[in-house]
């Protein structure tokens, strides 16, 4: 996380932390309470479900990577994991197209690959919330 002058003071940096950290479990629980559950309940098939979710998940990690909510590693890995599982299903939805309907392990792929970057989501966000947890830098030379 990159933080301006302004926001450098102890109290400043733990309440940009403590705010992120809400806006990123805030984003979590609405995709696991909301979109979720509305994609399952969708006519769609499995195939199509998935992709939604994940391009999803991509404008979200895209979004947090430019809004700067998290550690920029963990981001990164996100948006990895996330834009594989995007190409992984586009090329399930090519084949399809063509008359190849074999081939389920790329939707099992891009199924993992959402797995994982959803962990590195949650790793992102248990960082953050440790960093306010944890004792913040002591001043020694006041006084």
């Amino acid at each position: 996380m990159s933080f301006t002058p302004e926001s450098t003071s102890a109290g400043g940096i733990t309440a940009r932390v403590r705010r992120h950290a809400l806006q990123l479990l805030a984003w979590l629980v609405v995709v696991a309470m909301l979109v979720i559950p509305l994609l399952k309940d969708l006519p769609l098939g499995d195939t199509t479900r998935a992709g939604i979710l994940a391009w999803l998940l991509v404008g979200i990690a895209l979004y947090w990577l430019f809004t700067d909510l998290g550690y920029r590693p963990l981001l990164l890995f996100q948006l990895f994991f996330f834009s594989a599982a995007v190409a992984c299903l586009s090329a399930k939805v090519l084949l399809i197209s063509i008359g190849v309907h074999r081939l389920s392990i790329l939707r099992r792929t891009a199924i993992w690959l959402i797995v994982f970057g959803a962990v590195c989501a949650s790793a992102n966000l248990a960082i953050m919330l440790l960093d306010l947890v944890k004792p913040g830098p002591t001043d020694s030379n006041a006084g």
